[in-house]
């Protein structure tokens, strides 16, 4: 596939952008012998929300992340933001799609929904094979929120919820079994955990914090952590925590109760304290030798 170099940033599309499932929070359309529009052959974009399709029949081929993808007859695809999309073929496609962005997923009634395997996809993953089983629940469930998302009323918005909860999470169960990390992926195990821990460090600084996210038990987790990396789990949390109040420190002028609250402390004197037993100094200490140092 030959890609004319990008001169501008991947365009970011929004779901009201979409020209299959355009919608506002939430959306569900049957796909009958769609074709891809010739303007969108060839052109990487990132998605700033959830689409799920599945696919009763169709050949085409696209690529998410780099990695090419012929589609299959009775297999059901997922994207998630921020992976980088580029459609190659315009070929027919039938089948259900539906999608949501993260103000959908941010109501009450689906804030579950946020933490599961599928939603978080820490394998990158795309692709879901189905069994014959799978393929006649799967367009059960879809039927159901189609017809819910059809007749609005006042129980809609909690059916339409109750509904996906079912389908998202036996999805899950399926990308669990097809992407749940073995022993030959424990490197890729340990880099998910170090991105994880990019993206929640403000917030989450326990490693039973994480385990769910991983879908495995805190002590399959730290058990693989300090394998692969000769590291307990609870350090590569404490290391990141010590990297950003480190940064904080040096380059702005944050007092410390703002880069405690910034890094989620309870208070700056419990953050003084971990600092301190991470690098022998105190906060104000660190702070006065690095600018010291570069004077």
């Amino acid at each position: 596939m030959n890609l004319t170099a990008l001169t501008h940033p991947i365009p970011t599309y929004t779901l009201a952008q979409d020209p299959i499932v355009g919608g506002i929070r939430f959306n569900i359309v049957q796909i009958e012998g769609t074709l891809t529009h010739p303007s969108e052959l060839l052109r990487p974009h990132r998605k700033d929300y959830y689409l799920l399709a599945f696919c009763r029949r169709g050949n085409g081929r696209h690529w998410v992340d780099m990695a090419p993808y012929v589609t299959k007859d009775n297999t059901f695809y997922f994207f998630v933001p921020n992976q980088v999309v580029v459609k190659e073929e315009s070929r027919p496609l039938w089948g259900t799609a539906l999608a949501f962005d993260e103000e959908f997923l941010a109501l009450q009634e689906n804030a579950t929904l946020k933490n599961l395997p599928l939603i978080l996809n820490p394998q990158n993953g795309h692709e879901l094979r189905l069994s014959d089983g799978d393929v006649v629940f799967i367009e059960d469930m879809l039927e159901k929120i189609s017809s819910e998302h059809r007749q609005p009323s006042l129980w809609q918005q909690r059916m339409l919820s109750a509904y996906l909860t079912v389908l998202l999470t036996y999805l899950s169960r399926l990308y669990s079994e097809q992407y749940e990390p073995k022993p030959s992926n424990e490197k890729l195990f340990l880099k998910n955990y170090q991105s994880l821990i990019d993206q929640h460090f403000h917030e989450l600084h326990q490693v039973n914090d994480y385990a769910p996210l991983l879908y495995v038990s805190a002590g399959y987790l730290s058990e693989i952590v300090k394998a692969q990396s000769g590291k307990s789990a609870i350090t590569h949390i404490h290391d990141r925590l010590v990297l950003e109040a480190r940064r904080l420190l040096f380059h702005t002028e944050h007092s410390l109760k703002e880069i405690a609250f910034d890094l989620g402390f309870s208070d700056a004197s419990y953050f003084s304290r971990f600092f301190k037993r991470e690098t022998s100094l105190t906060p104000a200490e660190y702070r006065s030798s690095i600018r010291e140092m570069y004077q």
